[in-house]
């Protein structure tokens, strides 16, 4: 084989050589096509099915074909934000769900830590109780929470001589407990996420922190927290829907919404307006507004940590 003269590149062979860049540059989307279509399927048409729900008037005779669906565009929003009902409920709703996620992360992120301290063994059965924990359903989770704090029979009452006190007679004990079910649910899920990250971190950076004399505390806040930031939005946008959206443990433990409605929330709400009242309309309108909050506030944490520098 002949060299080639000086200054003269060679042409890479025909086989080696690089793919175009329009061709590259379509590959990922035709691997998102697959997600596209299950998520299009899954998720845009129950929606768009919810939001036509919610601008028709759709009641009990339109479902047994008494009478013709009639479109009435805003009417059922504008009855909804009309009634004081739904700003007391949706105050309800956001301050217990304020409560949970805190809650959730703090035990979650206490007990993350806790991992990475103990011996294997130790670390084994909290990893497995916690995982028990996340693999019981809610409905059943919530029954048994019942039962330990049943008025007369509980064990909870009886351990603390407190024989008769009903725990869900009170707007605020019966928030407290449900949602300490909802903590027991849910820190599973905080707790592996960021024991994963925690173990991602480089050892040296511990290590350097440790020499120049820094506190566990200190070490978790100015070191693990900003470099666990990308997980941190995870579980903070997971745990917000979450529990903005419970359902099943109010349901079960207050027996619908507790005494005379005490403790509501927008999903128990729309649940007894659409198949208690047969206000189907209202109730679909219910859930347009809480994907509506949910939506602006996961962009409204995206925005803010994509305004602080941090990776998305």
């Amino acid at each position: 084989m002949t060299a080639a003269p000086a200054g003269v590149a060679l042409a890479p062979p025909a086989d080696t050589a690089a793919p175009p860049r329009r061709r590259r540059g379509r590959t990922p989307l035709w691997l998102l096509l697959p997600a596209t279509v299950v998520l299009g399927t899954l998720f845009v048409y129950p929606m768009w099915q919810l939001g036509l729900l919610s601008v028709l008037d759709f009641r009990q005779a339109q479902v047994s074909g008494g009478e013709p669906t009639r479109f009435i565009g805003t009417e059922n929003y504008a009855r909804l934000l009309g009634d004081p009902q739904f700003w007391s409920v949706l105050n309800a709703t956001v301050g217990f769900a304020a409560a949970c996620v805190a809650v959730t992360l703090a035990v979650g992120a206490g007990l993350a830590v806790l991992l990475t301290r103990i011996s294997r063994v130790p670390r084994l059965l909290l990893s497995l109780a916690a995982m028990a924990a996340w693999a019981v359903p809610a409905v059943s989770g919530s029954t048994v929470w019942m039962f330990l704090f049943d008025t007369d029979l509980g064990l909870v009452n009886q351990t603390l001589g407190l024989d008769g006190f009903n725990w869900t007679y009170d707007r605020y004990t019966a928030f407290a407990l449900v949602g300490a079910v909802v903590v027991w649910h849910s820190f599973p899920f905080v707790m592996v996420t960021l024991y994963a990250g925690i173990e991602a971190i480089p050892k040296s950076v511990l290590e350097a922190a440790a020499i120049d004399g820094s506190s566990t505390w200190r070490t978790f806040w100015r070191i693990m927290v900003p470099m666990l930031r990308p997980l941190l939005a995870i579980v903070v946008i997971q745990s917000i829907i979450w529990d903005f959206k419970v359902f099943t443990q109010i349901y079960v433990m207050t027996r619908g919404g507790g005494i005379a409605g005490q403790n509501l929330t927008l999903n128990v709400w729309a649940y007894q307006q659409a198949f208690a009242a047969s206000e189907y309309g209202l109730g679909a309108a219910i859930g347009v507004v809480m994907m509506l909050i949910l939506l602006l506030v996961t962009l409204l944490y995206l925005r803010s940590l994509r305004r602080s520098g941090e990776p998305l």
